[in-house]
């Protein structure tokens, strides 16, 4: 009679939480002969056990920073200091990337000017707010069949506009929406 095995007694494989390291760091370093720089000391070629001396006698670490060079390059610096400052420079740099957002204005083929007034000072407040400016036309039922319509109001709509942004795409009609979209013009 055979017994179910019981669930608890199994052994999980668990992947390690450790990232790999971006540089060879002291003893990972394969060269024999390597460059060794730092803040403290004028360049010079030596023997790998020799530069890890160098790193330990400052209580540092000995990075290789170019493998490639003939003799590999390696600084004598702190990397967990190093690795903060990277993180924190890729942080600052994310933060301080402009994020465009887009805003919609939605039409009707048929749409009347006092509507087609209204949406047009809508679209000059969001492009001089910097934003970029969706403009579509929705073709609902038989209302398909005045693409044309839609078209010309879409250029109207752009020409209207060409004094607050610039048109990135000319009208396009994927299923029953016919759209543009427009950019701010850049402020001199």
């Amino acid at each position: 009679m055979k017994s179910t095995p019981n669930p608890r007694n199994r052994v999980r494989y668990v992947a390690p939480n450790k990232k790999e390291a971006q540089h060879n760091i002291n003893e990972n370093i394969t060269s024999q002969v390597v460059r060794v720089v730092g803040e403290n000391f004028e360049p010079k070629i030596v023997s790998l056990r020799e530069a890890l001396e160098i790193a330990e006698r400052y209580e540092l670490d000995l990075v290789e920073i170019s493998p490639q060079a003939n003799p590999p390059v390696c600084k004598v610096m702190d990397y967990q200091k190093y690795l903060y400052e990277q993180k924190k420079k890729q942080k600052e740099i994310k933060a301080n990337s402009a994020k465009t957002q887009v805003k919609e204005i939605h039409m009707g083929p048929q749409t009347d000017d006092h509507d087609f007034n209204f949406k047009l000072n809508h679209a000059t407040k969001f492009l001089t707010d910097g934003y970029k400016v969706k403009v579509m036309v929705t073709f609902r039922g038989r209302s398909i069949i005045y693409k044309d319509q839609g078209e010309l109001l879409l250029l109207r709509f752009a020409q209207s506009l060409e004094d607050y942004g610039k048109l990135d795409q000319m009208p396009t009609l994927l299923g029953k929406n016919m759209t543009i979209m427009l950019s701010p013009k850049s402020k001199k």
